[in-house]
């Protein structure tokens, strides 16, 4: 049995797209999904299942919000043993201790990739943000009280790409990866 990572775009941000986990966890346990547990408000579940596809796994609970919630959103899965490899190629300055940089991972979801992003966003300012590119994933790096300073900052909610991608923190993340 495989273990995954799904995580939903959109949901529970400024009260929109609302989504109580417990009926997520439990409309996704009736999918036949098995150890299916959230992690925040945010939409993160990590569950096992014998299906090897994860496109199949994110389209089964894409559909089944659609259907029980009436909210459509991107869904992304991927197994936890591939979101513990992304990690691994972490760049050095990413996830640092220092409360004053503010990390993230941000998770491409086909058919974008990093290119995409980068083409739509652009250049990092190299002052204010740091960004890193492993697979399908792009880490980001900013300082907190300069953010809104930053390229990324705005244009990841309000670009062209935005609902091909979903951000997560790094502490989320490391969560995550070990749950």
């Amino acid at each position: 049995m495989n273990r995954y990572i799904t995580l939903l775009r959109g949901i529970n941000v400024a009260g929109k797209n609302k989504l109580v986990m417990a009926d997520l966890k439990a409309a996704v346990s009736e999918l036949g999904f098995s150890t299916v547990a959230t992690y925040l408000n945010s939409g993160n579940l990590i569950l096992s299942s014998d299906i090897t596809d994860p496109t199949e796994i994110s389209a089964q609970i894409k559909a089944m919000i659609s259907r029980n919630f009436q909210v459509d959103i991107p869904v992304y899965t991927l197994l936890q043993a591939d979101l513990e490899t992304i990690l691994a190629h972490a760049p050095v300055w990413w996830g640092d201790p220092d409360k004053t940089i503010y990390d993230n991972l941000i998770f491409v979801l086909p058919p974008l990739s990093p290119t995409d992003i980068h083409d739509e966003i652009g250049l990092p300012k190299p002052d204010y943000e740091k960004v890193a590119d492993y697979e399908n994933a792009i880490f980001w790096s900013f300082s907190r009280k300069d953010y809104q300073k930053t390229n990324w900052w705005s244009k990841t909610a309000n670009s062209a790409v935005k609902d091909g991608l979903t951000i997560r923190t790094a502490n989320t993340v490391r969560k995550l990866a070990k749950a």
